[in-house]
């Protein structure tokens, strides 16, 4: 009797353990409901490839653009482009705001070539835009969403979310995060001595979802200059020898030679595709909750995120700020979803 006790005891105890190792792996499998706002740009392109290869973790609701590295209509059929390219034409593209919120529009032709896409050849996508306006549509879809289940990755300056925001405040309750390519701190700027483009280019709309509460997490330039190309991480892109590693490969030895040059280091940074690796794998990446603040005031310090990364001013912290990442685990994620690709 007592035998038949502790077999049974240790069945009930293998039994609920393997309940938890159950029900932990569902948990860990639950895709991320994700809107991507973006503004394609060489790095976006690379970014949407990067995300359309991941449905298993990546459930992507739609993307939305907005007028950034180029115009808005170069940005909406980029994005198009990426995802015709990525077999994925189910994902619906909307087209938002031409123009920030109060400044004069600026755009990264310099960088990213007259159409956005430098390295390759572009054309007008075969499936069209998506009926209707990005910011309504961010608005009838947070406000049905369930509370706190949608993540938006925002690759570009952050004006549509910030007009959905001013237009109807209560749709923060469908926000599960939302996690910007924007700003720096340690690393300087790279449109200004001390502001990034993203931020530079929509300062007010940085303001507006920073005063929103929603959960943030910033990947700065401290983090996309610390993971960087060189030839063997390239050369293991091209070896997968299929058409979007052919796209990617181009597109990134055209990209990086602006950064190398200007910076003087051995490889360029993807700065977007860090927010798809950090979707996908945060523990590639470290950082630390802060207080973030963005200068709107016109002079020489407007669009620099001020981040108060020892805690001086003890204020709240409003934003989760990504300082360090695996760059040889990025290119290692990155060549192998691409793999999954044409």
């Amino acid at each position: 009797m007592q035998r038949y006790a502790q077999k049974l005891h240790q069945f009930i105890r293998s039994f609920l353990l393997l309940s938890v190792i159950t029900a932990t792996g569902a948990q860990a499998a639950e895709k991320i409901d994700l809107i991507i706002d973006t503004d394609p740009g060489a790095d976006d392109v690379v970014a949407l490839l990067f995300a359309l290869a991941s449905p298993d973790e990546l459930n992507i609701r739609a993307l939305t653009t907005v007028a950034g590295n180029v115009r808005l209509d170069k940005t909406s059929r980029n994005a198009r482009l990426a995802r015709e390219w990525a077999g994925r034409e189910d994902v619906p593209v909307y087209a938002g705001a031409p123009k920030p919120l109060m400044r004069t529009p600026i755009y990264a032709e310099n960088i990213h070539g007259k159409e956005g896409l430098s390295g390759v050849t572009v054309h007008e996508p075969k499936k069209g835009l998506a009926e209707g306006n990005a910011v309504n549509y961010l608005i009838d879809t947070l406000k049905k969403a369930k509370p706190h289940s949608i993540t938006i990755a925002m690759l570009g300056p952050q004006t549509n979310l910030a007009l959905a925001l001013i237009q109807e405040p209560e749709i923060v309750q469908g926000i599960k995060e939302v996690v910007i390519m924007g700003g720096a701190h340690f690393n300087g700027g790279n449109i200004t001595p001390v502001a990034e483009f993203n931020l530079f280019a929509d300062p007010q709309a940085a303001e507006v979802v920073l005063k929103s509460g929603v959960k943030l997490t910033y990947l700065p330039l401290d983090v996309t200059h610390k993971i960087l190309t060189s030839d063997a991480r390239l050369k293991q892109i091209a070896a997968l020898n299929n058409n979007a590693s052919k796209i990617v490969g181009d597109i990134l030895n055209e990209y990086i030679k602006g950064d190398m040059e200007h910076y003087g280091i051995p490889g360029g940074p993807v700065h977007d595709a860090t927010v798809v690796a950090y979707l996908l794998k945060p523990e590639l990446f470290t950082g630390r909750s802060v207080n973030v603040v963005v200068d709107s005031r016109e002079g020489p310090t407007f669009g620099q995120t001020i981040v108060d990364w020892y805690d001086g001013l003890k204020a709240p912290k409003n934003a989760f700020w990504v300082e360090n990442g695996d760059a040889q685990g990025f290119f290692d994620l990155l060549t192998e979803r691409l793999k999954r690709l044409k």
